[in-house]
């Protein structure tokens, strides 16, 4: 399985942990009725281990939150839709606050050990999950070489030391790595594993991140323009586009399953700009035949309750950017 002819969204039900403790949310089934009457099969579940997990106490999960989990593979299931179960904060990572970890994932043993102890016991778990129904996202984003002495080299050893131990407990499982520097960097040195690469839909960061403050790229930015927007030494474009996904496309002809794990806009960025980035994205991604999961569903990047100054229709329940929508239903057709 490549999770090929998968597309959907990203749902934060596991994210969230605040000042008085973790902030689980069961499925929102309204929003799962919304995907499967739509077209869309494929849910992407980023999770924080803290919500499991108390003062770094790695080996002594809260397994009472997992019903979360449990709950979020079967209403996928009942409705034919993909769950991809991401770890999005690890012990010793996370892309965004990385500072707040205790132990380096990267570099010390004992977050990799607990890194492997969260993945094996979420292989035998979900051991009897069909491989159709469920996949396992390692890390999400693993950080740019250089960045607190991360290597590639470093990178590679946990990863392939992770799979093979989640592969000892289920042989089935899917398993998908994400790119390096915020998912973006293709993975050739990982091309033999026989696992599923993910890429991301955020390129150029100046167009789909204008104005995100936790980028730290967006001060100074100027008011970005599609096509034609210069930044970072290349102009951007359709060709642009195609040409940074020329590194993804190598590793593919290598025979490895490519699905891009997050894709959307920042809602500062003016909508018509938005909207013709968007029909390139989307646009090259069915030419390569590449699926993927938008970020989000509904907020800032969803096609839902985001604030570009887009027409809304309501459709099933929700307020929809029909235009954006109709972009999306477009590129999953064959």
């Amino acid at each position: 399985m490549n999770l090929k002819g998968k597309y959907g969204f990203n749902f934060q039900w596991m994210m969230e942990v605040g000042a008085d403790g973790p902030r689980p949310r069961f499925p929102d089934e309204k929003a799962l009725d919304f995907l499967a009457k739509h077209g869309f099969n494929f849910v992407r579940l980023p999770s924080n281990y803290w919500i499991w997990t108390r003062d770094f106490e790695y080996f002594n999960p809260d397994e009472s939150m997992f019903k979360y989990i449990d709950e979020a593979l079967s209403q996928c299931q009942a409705r034919g839709i993909h769950l991809s179960l991401n770890l999005h904060r690890v012990p010793g990572y996370c892309i965004n606050g990385w500072e707040l970890e205790k132990d380096n994932l990267w570099t010390d043993l004992i977050a990799q050990d607990a890194f492997l102890f969260n993945w094996t016991e979420f292989a035998r778990r979900y051991l009897e999950a069909p491989a159709e129904d469920l996949s396992f996202d390692l890390v999400n984003e693993p950080p740019a070489v250089g960045e607190r002495g991360f290597t590639r080299a470093q990178h590679e050893a946990v990863i392939r030391k992770t799979v093979s131990a989640v592969r000892e407990v289920d042989p089935k499982r899917p398993i998908v790595i994400d790119g390096l520097a915020g998912g973006h960097l293709a993975l050739p040195e990982l091309a033999d594993l026989g696992v599923i690469h993910s890429g991301r839909g955020y390129q150029p960061m100046a167009v789909s991140h204008f104005e995100a403050s936790w980028w730290c790229g967006h001060v100074g930015l100027p008011t970005p323009v599609y096509p034609g927007f210069e930044w970072d030494g290349r102009t951007w474009d359709r060709v642009g586009l195609e040409e940074f996904y020329q590194p993804w496309r190598d590793v593919e002809a290598r025979g490895v399953g490519i699905h891009i794990g997050e894709c959307g806009c920042y809602d500062r960025t003016p909508n018509d700009v938005a909207i013709r980035w968007l029909r390139d994205l989307f646009g090259i991604y069915k030419k390569f035949g590449w699926g993927f999961s938008v970020w989000n569903f509904e907020g800032a990047f969803g096609i839902i309750g985001h604030r570009r100054g887009a027409k809304f229709e309501m459709l099933d329940g929700y307020l929809v950017d029909r235009e954006y929508l109709d972009i999306l239903k477009e590129s999953m057709r064959g």
